[in-house]
């Protein structure tokens, strides 16, 4: 049942649409973004470049600095910021750092071999001692996680 004033409402084109799915109705749900499935390399130049003193001191301070525009760059290496290989070894193929990048730790972890613990001194005599809590309220109380006062 509408009265006088919400027909008159309704007959105005803003309103006009208002009324057509039902209050109970589930909100309308939006598209998922669309990821480009990209595996394109982006290149890193590692750089050197000749500055002044007071450009040396701003860009220690600062960590960046403006060049002249007639300043020559030496390329000490170019490589991808993604996978970090080098340019001439994977130019040509895809960049693989979105499907395996195990190659940034050190290769696989179960198959490298693990490291050496040095051997004691022949002189040093170990002592066992008591272990110390490190985690939880114990460790709390005992003043291990907290100042000491």
């Amino acid at each position: 049942m509408t009265t006088a004033v919400v027909r008159d409402q309704l007959e105005l084109g803003l309103f006009a649409n208002l009324f057509d799915t039902p209050l109970d109705a589930p909100p309308p749900t939006a598209a998922p973004p669309v990821k480009a499935d990209t595996r394109a390399h982006v290149w890193i130049v590692a750089a050197e470049i000749k500055v002044e003193d007071r450009i040396a001191k701003t860009a220690d301070f600062r960590g960046s600095f403006t060049t002249s525009t007639d300043t020559r760059v030496d390329a000490l290496e170019v490589y991808c910021r993604a996978c970090r290989r080098p340019y001439e070894d994977v130019a040509k193929k895809d960049c693989e750092a979105l499907i395996d990048n195990r190659h940034l730790i050190g290769g696989d972890q179960a198959v490298r071999a693990k490291r050496k613990v040095p051997a004691p001194p022949p002189n040093a005599k170990l002592i066992p001692g008591g272990t110390i809590q490190r985690r939880g309220i114990g460790a709390y109380v005992s003043g291990v996680s907290r100042p000491a006062r």
